[in-house]
This record gives C-alpha cells, sequence and structure tokens, in this order.
C-alpha cells in the first residue's frame, strides 16, 4: 500500500512528497521525501527529528552516518543542508506504540547481552500490541522484565536495559522481525540503538539465516527443494496470504517474490485413522514474506499441521488410536512451526551468533506420537 501527500510543513516553508510504504517482517519502515521547496540552512538531521517525530535527532544522526537515510541516494552527514530537488530515503525502525504497559508474563530468555536480546517465544503469544490485541504480548511481557531489571542493572550495560526508552519511561526493545501468533522458537530483538539500526539492516539485506523446523500433512516426494513462489495478500479474505500464479500480466506491487527451501527430516507413518501420513521438515526461508512458510507448503499440496488458516488440521490422539470422527485428547491444535536456530553478526563485536531455542512440548509430543521419539529426544 502506497499513499501520497503534498503539504507545507509548518514553520519549515518546505513542499514535500512523502512516499511511505508499510513495514514487512523486518520491522523497518521504507519512507521517501521529495524536497520541491526549501529554505536556506536546513540541516538534514533537524528537519527529519522534526519531519519523523517518534526518532530522536541523536538517533537519526547515527542512521544518517550509517546510511540509513541518504540523499539522492548517496550517504551524507548529518549536518547536510537540505536543497530544492533532494531525494531522501530512509531505511527506519517503525514507530512503537505510544505505551507499552508492563506485564508479567512468563518469558525464555535464551541469551542477552548489552545490545541484544533473544527469547524462545511460546505458542499463543503476539510480538507487539495491536489494534485488536493492545496487551497481553511479547513487549508487554519484556517491558516488565526490563522494569524489573532497570534498578538492579543500572541502565546500559551486560545484562542491563539498554537505551532504548519509551514514551512514559519504560524501557522497550526493537523489533527487528516477527513471528506469527501460534509459531514458536527464537526471536531476536534489540536493546540499543546501534543494534536495532545493524540488525534491522541484516535483515534488509538478507544475511540473518533462520532454519525452522514444521510437521506437515502427507509424504514429501522429494529429500529437498525450494519453492519459488511469489506472496501477495489474499484478494478476499483478510489477514490471509497467497502465492500469485503469473498470469502474463503484471503482478500488483503488494505481490513480492518469496523463496523457501526446504530438507526432509523423517517420514512420519505412524498415523491411525490420519491419511496420507506426515513429514518432518527443516525449513529455510530465503526472504521474509508474512506467512510465507504456511503459504508455501500449503501451495505445494503439504500444509503444516494445525495450521488450520492454510489448510492444515489439528492432531488428536484420538485419530491416531483409529477413531477418525473423535477429536479426543489433543496433541497439536496450532500450526506445528518452530523457530529453531537464528544466525546473525553480532551488531556491536560483528562475531558470527547461533543461537538455539528448544521446541515446547506440544511439538515435540506431536513428534513422539507420530513415530519420531529418538528425532524428538535430540531437539
Amino acid at each position: 500500500m502506497r499513499r501520497k501527500k503534498q503539504k507545507n510543513a509548518p514553520g519549515v516553508g518546505m513542499q514535500e512528497q512523502e512516499t511511505a510504504a508499510e513495514a514487512e517482517a523486518d520491522g523497518l519502515r521504507r519512507l521517501r521525501i521529495d524536497i520541491r521547496r526549501a529554505l536556506p540552512d536546513r540541516r538534514l538531521d533537524k528537519y527529519l527529528a522534526g519531519r519523523l517525530g517518534y526518532l530522536s535527532r541523536t538517533s537519526l544522526q547515527q542512521y544518517i552516518r550509517d546510511g540509513a537515510v541518504t540523499v539522492n541516494s548517496g550517504v551524507v552527514k548529518p549536518s547536510h543542508i537540505i536543497q530544492t530537488g533532494d531525494v531522501i530515503e530512509m531505511l527506519l525502525p517503525e514507530p512503537v506504540a505510544k505505551v507499552i504497559a508492563p506485564e508479567p508474563i512468563p518469558l525464555d530468555v535464551i541469551y542477552e547481552d548489552r545490545d541484544i536480546i533473544a527469547v524462545n517465544k511460546q505458542p499463543g503469544l503476539i510480538v507487539h500490541p495491536a489494534r485488536g490485541n493492545p496487551s497481553g504480548t511479547l513487549l508487554n511481557a519484556l517491558a516488565y522484565y526490563f522494569q524489573q531489571r532497570a534498578g538492579a542493572a543500572g541502565g546500559v550495560g551486560a545484562g542491563g536495559v539498554g537505551d532504548l526508552p519509551a514514551p512514559g519511561g519504560w524501557y522497550r526493545p526493537g523489533v527487528v522481525h516477527r513471528l506469527d501468533r501460534d509459531t514458536s522458537g527464537v526471536i531476536l530483538l534489540a536493546k540499543t540503538e546501534l543494534a536495532l539500526w545493524r540488525l534491522g539492516r541484516q535483515f534488509e539485506l538478507r544475511r540473518v539465516r533462520k532454519t525452522y523446523h514444521a510437521i506437515v500433512h502427507g509424504q514429501m516426494e522429494l529429500d529437498e527443494d525450494a519453492i519459488d513462489a511469489p506472496i501477495g495478500a489474499h484478494p478476499r479474505v483478510r489477514e490471509r496470504y497467497v502465492v500469485r500464479r503469473a498470469t502474463g500480466k503484471p503482478l500488483p506491487v503488494t505481490v513480492k517474490r518469496a523463496v523457501t527451501r526446504y530438507h526432509v527430516l523423517a517420514r512420519l507413518t505412524e498415523t491411525g485413522a490420519i491419511s496420507g501420513g506426515f513429514t518432518f521438515l527443516e525449513l529455510f526461508p530465503k526472504t521474509g514474506r508474512t506467512h510465507q512458510l504456511r503459504v508455501h507448503m500449503s501451495f505445494i499440496g503439504h500444509p503444516i499441521a494445525g495450521d488450520r488458516t492454510y489448510g492444515g488440521g489439528p492432531v488428536y490422539r484420538s485419530q491416531l488410536e483409529g477413531h477418525p470422527d473423535l477429536a479426543q485428547g489433543p496433541i497439536i491444535t496450532r500450526q506445528a512451526l518452530h523457530a529453531r536456530v537464528i544466525e546473525f553478526q553480532h551488531p556491536r563485536t560483528l562475531k558470527q551468533m547461533t543461537l538455539r531455542a528448544p521446541p515446547p512440548e506440544d511439538f515435540l509430543a506431536a513428534l513422539r506420537c507420530l513415530g519420531a521419539a529418538e528425532l524428538a529426544d535430540k531437539l
């Protein structure tokens, strides 16, 4: 979705045309401003601090130095004087909710230092507040976590709360990628402005490697393959996405290329009254589209188990015992998708890091019930 608007910025004396695109799963916002007429001696950093409103001038100066803000496609200094005809392009963090209320929600922190925090997100937990879910999210849990640690940790430092204070005095993490509500696993967040930009840039350049585990319906024919199929919003069903097949006509701008590689770990045949069997997979997304893995697996006829939105069915113990009409003893009723590994470059030390999250019990129980107990015990 794109929007354009023309206006005279109050107190700035500039005519500008702004084009903004919705952020994707990388948590960054792309923005372009065309300067039609500028008053003399207007610095870039001062102008953007007033224009954007949600970022401090100090933060913007760092983003400009790091190349997240360019003028006429070139890296400039924060003191750059804006000229008529300049084109300012930005790749910046999304605005966050003005108030993120701390809530005592349990967290499984698998790694933390002064710049980053990684959490093994439980299924059922939304990452950030939205209109329909203003509370009970991962960010609410982290706001409480940082609030509790603020006094003891003494601010920035190893294990401290970082330097991303939100309005109202609470500390907030910087979202650099997302997991769906019912997808479990490792999610990485920034605690400092430095980490927020550098991690966001790594996601933008596809330098972050993620490995997912999934249980899908049916026996996969190939041991490994790649799915290269563009994804866009469903034309009729809100909050769903779909592969948009080539028709010879240009695809809508909201449709983007999506690539997923998969590798079969085991074919699961102990399925009782559930026909077709299952396959346990590793999935490697090369792009970061919303619902990408779920849409791609459904597209090739192997929807993820438990994913009702994209054609997957829940797994019940009664079905495995040969009673197809009974739904008793739920084993896994949400999508059987787990973010197992994330590999990235540390934003401060520049060392390569690999973080792993053990699967939750429902995922392991499904593997055991489907005849892969040895594999489950190794995860």
